[in-house]
């Protein structure tokens, strides 16, 4: 009889239309994030923000988005804080605009307060971001593959920053909306999408760098003519410049602080306080290896996880996603490896390879396998707000930030 009314629910939901159908797999799978959140809120103990045990909403209001509340009520320094000896102390400069404006404006519409804003513009980006990612993957995959590749990437392990006020569903959704235009040589339609891209995280130089090499590519194989799809002239003048307003646009916000503060170095010598030292390319990889493994391994290490990134994008099943989105996650990792210091946050800046997650759902058809690595992402999901999103602080000081 249960069987029976499984079969039944489920034969239903497959007549929904699609976008109900991602809705309601994207709101299930925030529901199920919202629980492991408030289970691990009865173990915050005291913390720079709030008494201990908070509720929900005080639990999702910390790290970063505690920066963006701010950055509503106060704006952005028209100086770089100082200590005694000159160096650059941790300020809003490091948090890119778009976010917390849309924030204040549906603050200042609503009357509600800059948290609330900012979370529920965060989840209704969120919820836009999937639906626009559903799209994307259905230009790839059956609608099935598409589902759960939505699905994966709802349950990632990261993924319940997208129900917190933070800018990462803001930059999934634009993301997700810019390589969709891209995919379809929607190319002018896609250059003020990537603006307001570059306005809100700081992934505009990979994906100029994405369209730049996209653009040789097709000029490439308009020469060759190898195929009857082969771009137009005006279609390549469209995509170059793409490729200029994209590389413009990623200056956009250091450009800012530089005439806001006088600083030319304002947004570099901020984003650069948290890692404690200024920006070597590569260099914090070899560092973190060798702290990790040791001075031999640790120095092989960086090398090895980038030849292992390589087979992964010639792998079949990224393979058919395409040359759009095997560039941009090409780039992006790149990017990763050229610019981050790796740490505990670095998971979370995972997130905009999520075209990984139709490739994960087309490497097999097996409801065993998907449904594995469901539950696997969602265990892991546990472990990512247990171990990094509540607080606690290290025997010597300081955190892990999530």
């Amino acid at each position: 009889m249960i069987t029976a009314f499984g079969a039944r629910a489920a034969g239903a939901v497959q007549r929904w239309p699609w976008w109900l159908q991602v809705g309601a797999l994207y709101v299930a799978a925030r529901l199920v994030s919202a629980c492991i959140f408030m289970a691990a809120a009865l173990h915050q103990g005291p913390n720079p923000w709030f008494p201990a045990v908070p509720d929900y909403w005080n639990f999702i209001n910390i790290w970063d988005a505690r920066w963006y509340g701010r950055i509503i009520t106060d704006g952005y320094p028209s100086r770089l804080p100082t200590d005694a000896a000159g160096n650059v102390q941790e300020n809003a400069w490091a948090f890119y605009p778009l976010f917390p404006a849309l924030g204040q404006a549906l603050a200042g519409l609503t009357g509600i307060s800059p948290a609330t804003a900012l979370t529920v513009v965060a989840m209704l980006a969120g919820l836009g971001a999937a639906l626009v990612l559903y799209c994307l993957f259905r230009h790839k995959a059956s609608h099935t593959a598409a589902l759960w590749g939505v699905a994966f990437f709802a349950t990632f392990p990261v993924s319940a920053i997208l129900q917190a006020p933070y800018a990462e569903p803001l930059t999934i959704f634009l993301l997700a909306t810019a390589l969709l235009l891209v995919i379809g040589h929607h190319y002018f339609a896609a250059m003020p999408v990537v603006v307001l891209l570059c306005l809100s995280r700081p992934v505009g130089v990979p994906f100029a760098a994405m369209v730049g090499l996209l653009f040789l590519w097709r000029l490439v194989e308009r020469r060759r003519e190898q195929r009857p799809g082969t771009h137009s002239l005006r279609e390549l003048a469209s995509l170059a410049g793409l490729t200029v307003i994209g590389g413009a646009s990623a200056l956009l916000w250091p450009a800012t602080a530089w005439a806001a503060t006088g600083d030319i170095e304002a947004y570099t010598k901020t984003e650069t306080v948290w890692r404690g030292h200024r920006l070597v390319p590569f260099k914090p990889w070899f560092d973190t290896g060798v702290d990790l493994f040791g001075p031999v391994l640790g120095i092989v290490a960086p090398f090895v996880f980038a030849g292992l990134f390589v087979l992964l994008l010639f792998s079949p099943p990224v393979v058919r996603l395409g040359v759009e989105l095997r560039l941009w996650c090409a780039c992006y990792m790149g990017y990763l490896l050229l610019f981050l210091h790796p740490q505990t946050s670095t998971f979370r800046m995972l997130l905009p390879l999520f075209p990984l997650a139709l490739a994960a759902a087309l490497l097999s058809r097996s409801k065993a396998y998907r449904g594995t690595v469901l539950t696997m992402f969602i265990l892991l999901q546990i472990v990512w707000i247990v171990w990094l999103w509540a607080w606690a602080q290290l025997p010597g000081g300081g955190d892990y930030p999530p």
